[in-house]
């Protein structure tokens, strides 16, 4: 008896140790799709969630309390014979060092999540050619959230994971479907802000210095806060110049925006404390890169 339960604790310890990297929470909202049978969206749902959660994205160790805080919100705004066009909204969160706290890692929406999908169709992955648009999508932001996180924790630690993504936009570029394509070319008229240049920016030289923030920022400020709050506060002010100057020299860039719709409801909160040097910072930073939400960066200035 002693044996076997040695053997079954050996046995748990290894399934923890191999956990898989993602902690996912998927919705699907059909409420533009009128008129169709909604048991093919339940079924996407479990399906999609499973498929998620189930697959090894990667050969590092996860323990089960490390696995990534992930949200995919999936939106359909119409299903014809068997075509799914829908928008997605996806987001990554970790903990805070030393608090309960837990900070946005990643947010992006994504207008052109577009797949074939019937009822009962299986959902697995084929890293060869990724001919399934649905799981290349999904595969594509497992490796940009685990990216994320690593970037979080190491100076660009990420790295391998983006080149994972951008293969996977590599490959499907080549699409035939003029529906499934969208979203990897690097040319849209739809939009800008696409896998393609998501990506593209994350492995670009002239946005390393962001790269490098996202590491202070989350690291060496964050996870320092609990200990001493105005020093981590000081350093995440001292850089935020630098990327009101790297959104100047690119206008719009994807990774900038990606970042500060992540990060405006948090750098708010931090600087409503901040000294007046640390909200002057701030504030200007943030209203010059997005200057649609001034009267929400107000708040940084009014509190005393």
């Amino acid at each position: 008896m002693k044996r076997l339960l040695l053997t079954i604790a050996f046995l748990l310890s290894i399934a923890a140790m191999n956990a898989q990297e993602l902690k996912a929470n998927l919705n699907i909202n059909t409420s533009q799709v009128q008129g169709t049978n909604k048991s093919v969206f339940e079924a996407l749902e479990q399906d999609l969630k499973q498929f998620i959660n189930d697959t090894k994205w990667t050969d590092m160790t996860f323990r089960e309390n490390e696995k990534i805080d992930c949200n995919f919100a999936l939106i359909v705004n119409s299903y014809t014979d068997g075509l799914m066009m829908c928008e997605m909204q996806i987001s990554a969160s970790r903990p805070v060092y030393g608090t309960s706290y837990t900070t946005t890692l990643f947010m992006f929406r994504d207008v052109n999540v577009n797949f074939h999908y019937q009822e009962f169709d299986r959902l697995e992955l084929d890293r060869s050619s990724y001919d399934n648009n649905l799981t290349a999508i999904i595969a594509y932001y497992a490796y940009i959230i685990i990216g994320c996180d690593l970037d979080s924790y190491s100076l660009k630690g990420g790295t391998n994971m983006f080149t994972q993504a951008e293969q996977i936009v590599n490959t499907c570029q080549s699409k035939s479907d003029e529906n499934e394509v969208a979203g990897w070319p690097a040319f849209e008229r739809k939009t800008t802000r696409n896998r393609y240049a998501l990506v593209n920016n994350l492995l670009d030289m002239k946005f390393e210095g962001l790269r490098e923030f996202y590491y202070e920022y989350h690291r060496l400020a964050l996870d320092n806060m609990a200990k001493n709050v105005d020093n981590a506060r000081a350093r995440i002010a001292e850089k935020m110049p630098m990327l009101r100057q790297l959104n100047r020299e690119n206008p719009n860039a994807v990774l900038v925006v990606s970042f500060t719709d992540a990060k405006n409801d948090e750098l708010i909160n931090i600087f409503k404390k901040g000294t007046p040097e640390e909200k002057d910072k701030v504030y200007d930073s943030l209203t010059a890169i997005n200057p649609t939400l001034t009267s929400r960066y107000d708040e940084i200035k009014t509190e005393k």
